[in-house]
């Protein structure tokens, strides 16, 4: 597992997957082959995470090459994360809960003997063990082991998701408030209310071909309940008027203006937001590099277009509440940010993909995939 710091190389690794192993993706996406045998699927999330490639770019790319049908399940991977947020948008109070529960979680289980051990892979469950040695190692893993780790950490370890969210935004690449949230949510059975994922142990035998064999798990678990119900937003994500010498916030989420939908926009300036020591869930070392060295390629390539640009830390922001736009950070800590400061002036502006997708993200992603082909036909 190799993730390189720029745009450029992650636009050849996303080529190389589309032109060499797409057509095999849907097949075969389910199957973790192990650290060193990735060429089943993309990964490429890091990258879409921090908005170096958009989910724009990767289906017009897709498209040129393979036919809708040919390459429909890729795609729709593609935008659960899209979907994610948009849900997340619509029900904020959900993030807020969950960074209430997580401290208290912290508290509680800062000694616990279980808890500790999970973290350092020292359980007796040694696939679960070698995902975490994974996980710190190359600082991602594949979603079906995401999938087993986190039903594992729930049902058989019996610890907190709340706890096991938090260690997966620690360390990974493609940590996302949205996508992450919602997808512990949705192992423990509370995001789909009375629907949990359980890992079993022919379903990892199986997927990891062979690797894990006889692994011992709570396969009759309940899911988790919460009785919470949460009120829908009623944001439009509209777009105000751009007028002309205004600065512009980008946040590690949209690190590529240059082939944003405001990149013809005339900005006095472009800030570019470095927020990673200012964070109510504290990053590896890992993920911080990789996370300063985007926000760096970014600079460069604005520079190379003889664009006034700089990088600024989180907090030197409030110095340009009056008269800025900002590309919208999107429910996560970026945003925590400038709402508990109070900064009121700063105007956001809205991807067009968000603004298409997001008015169907009030149900599940099975209702939400219908509408692929109209978005689709509305973005290309």
């Amino acid at each position: 597992m190799n993730f390189l710091n720029n745009r450029t190389d992650a636009l050849k690794k996303l080529d190389n997957f589309i032109e060499k192993n797409l057509l095999e993706y849907s097949k075969l996406r389910n199957f973790d082959f192990g650290a060193q045998n990735r060429k089943n699927i993309s990964c490429i999330s890091p990258y879409v995470t921090h908005g170096i490639i958009s989910e724009i770019e990767i289906i017009n790319k897709v498209l040129k090459k393979h036919l809708f049908i040919k390459s429909e399940k890729f795609i729709q991977e593609v935008l659960w994360r899209v979907y994610w947020k948009g849900w997340l948008e619509l029900k904020p109070g959900v993030w807020d809960d969950y960074l209430v529960n997580l401290k208290a979680h912290r508290k509680k289980y800062k000694t616990n003997k279980y808890y500790l051990n999970a973290i350092e892979g020292n359980t007796n469950i040694q696939c679960f063990n070698d995902w975490v040695k994974e996980l710190k190692e190359t600082n991602y893993l594949h979603n079906h082991a995401r999938m087993w780790f986190a039903s594992i950490w729930i049902f058989t370890l019996d610890l907190p998701w709340e706890l096991g969210a938090e260690f997966f935004l620690r360390h990974l690449y493609d940590g996302d408030s949205a996508s992450n949230t919602l997808g512990w949510r949705w192992v423990a059975g509370i995001q789909t209310p009375g629907k949990h994922y359980l890992a079993s142990e022919w379903n990892i035998k199986k997927f990891t071909n062979n690797r894990y064999e006889k692994v011992k798990l709570n396969e009759n678990a309940k899911p988790k309940i919460s009785n919470k119900i949460y009120s829908t937003s009623k944001s439009e994500f509209l777009n105000s008027n751009i007028n002309d010498g205004k600065n512009l916030l980008i946040f590690d989420n949209n690190l590529s203006f240059e082939c944003s939908d405001f990149k013809e926009k005339k900005f006095n300036k472009i800030l570019i937001v470095d927020s990673n020591e200012k964070r109510e869930i504290l990053l590896s070392d890992k993920v911080i590099k990789f996370k300063i060295s985007l926000l760096q390629d970014q600079l460069k390539r604005l520079k190379d277009l003889s664009i006034d640009c700089e990088i600024i830390k989180v907090e030197n922001i409030k110095k340009y509440n009056e008269d800025v736009y900002a590309l919208y950070p999107s429910v996560g800590e970026n945003l925590d940010f400038i709402i508990s400061n109070k900064l009121e002036n700063i105007q956001f502006l809205y991807r067009k993909i968000d603004q298409l997708s997001w008015k169907y993200c009030n149900k599940g992603f099975f209702n939400f995939k219908n509408y692929i082909p109209k978005i689709i036909q509305n973005i290309s």
